[in-house]
């Protein structure tokens, strides 16, 4: 099933995104196969294409993957496509049948774009949300793809990453055009975290507006796993390349994405990379933290007819931030070898210092700016 071509062709949706442009830095560093990396996004960055190199071509494509037609023209012609193109939702911003139309249909029209163009190998971006943490707050400690887990589905976005990943594994084994065979996987990250990482600017930018002020209920000892973009990219290469290789071991297979970063709350984790801007800590307890974030889902429901109202807390992200869900990628290093890429301290220290660039301003007085 290896291609008979001088080099390879990756296929990446949402390749300018945050995930994607870690995969490009990978796999031009990495995988010495290549000769064209295509980047399919519906928000573009053309300057993705100056990391052209003397070997690999860089080629950015502006397209919906909700667009059938633009996202089999870009597949024409691919070895690999990595499918990460998806919209994360969890406080009832984007409406559910727009999150369902990008991340389950858009995933159809991969698969069916990979069939039509002769594709062999799809590797699929889940995440840890198709299992937990449920909204009961059951903690998943150090689990593994077998581990049972009590799945329960509220939100929108997690829902549809579940049907999305369902329908790349009923993928595999399917025949695509020229006679050959689709195979596919699908990989499960934590929590992603490092450079250009939306979540973790957003968190400070919340102790700015505050006055340097945060505002911290979550159970101390609530441990998450993290971890850093570059080995989630480093285990896509990984996959899509032993998934070409060794299709029985890993063709509709599922693998947990985890590094060496340590096992932290949320807001813990952040802070570490944080401290130099001096926020802050109100402590208060859990229950105060419940009763607002049902406050904010009762205003949601109440103000919907005439305003979105979205807060940052209310129960579901509550939920995942105060249980604990930690897993291993044991399962990986089995059947591909995964090892992290990027140790713990070289992913601390590229994200700190990007965490650096952050305005160096006076938090105590930022309610006056």
């Amino acid at each position: 099933m290896l291609s008979d071509k001088p080099g390879l062709t990756y296929l990446i949706t949402g390749g300018c995104g945050f995930l994607g442009q870690h995969l490009l830095r990978v796999l031009l560093e990495k995988e010495d196969q290549l000769t064209e990396i295509r980047l399919f996004d519906k928000h573009i960055d053309v300057t993705l294409q100056d990391d052209s190199t003397g070997r690999v071509k860089v080629v950015v494509r502006p397209g919906d993957v909700t667009d059938y037609e633009s996202i089999v023209e870009a597949c024409r012609g691919v070895d690999v496509v990595i499918h990460t193109a998806s919209l994360v939702d969890v406080w009832y911003r984007v409406p559910e049948k727009v999150i369902h139309a990008v991340n389950v249909q858009g995933t159809v029209n991969v698969i069916e774009a990979c069939k039509e163009a002769g594709i062999g190998c799809l590797v699929y971006t889940s995440s840890m949300e198709v299992v937990g943490p449920n909204i009961k707050g059951e903690p998943f400690i150090r689990g593994d793809e077998d581990t049972p887990y009590n799945v329960f589905h509220d939100m929108a976005y997690p829902k549809s990453k579940a049907m999305a990943e369902k329908l790349v594994l009923e993928a595999n084994g399917s025949k695509v055009n020229g006679g050959g065979i689709l195979y596919t996987c699908s990989l499960r990250p934590t929590g992603i975290y490092g450079e250009q990482h939306q979540l973790m600017k957003d968190f400070y930018q919340m102790g700015v507006r505050t006055g340097g002020w945060l505002i911290r209920g979550v159970p101390q000892n609530t441990e998450h796993g993290r971890v850093y973009a570059g080995n989630v990219a480093w285990m896509h290469l990984l996959a899509a390349r032993n998934l070409r290789e060794h299709p029985e071991r890993l063709g509709g297979e599922v693998y947990y994405c985890y590094d060496d970063s340590p096992y932290k709350s949320y807001e813990d984790f952040n802070m570490q990379f944080l401290s130099a801007f001096n926020f802050r800590v109100i402590r208060v307890p859990v229950w105060v933290l419940w009763f607002i974030a049902c406050v904010n889902d009762l205003l949601h429901w109440l103000l919907r007819p005439v305003f979105n109202y979205t807060p940052l807390l209310n129960r579901y992200t509550l939920a995942v931030a105060s249980t604990s869900f930690t897993v291993k990628s044991d399962k990986a290093f089995r059947h591909f070898q995964y090892r992290p890429l990027y140790s713990w301290e070289q992913c601390y220290a590229r994200t700190q210092h990007w965490v650096d660039t952050f305005p160096s301003m006076d938090v105590t007085s930022a309610k006056d700016t």
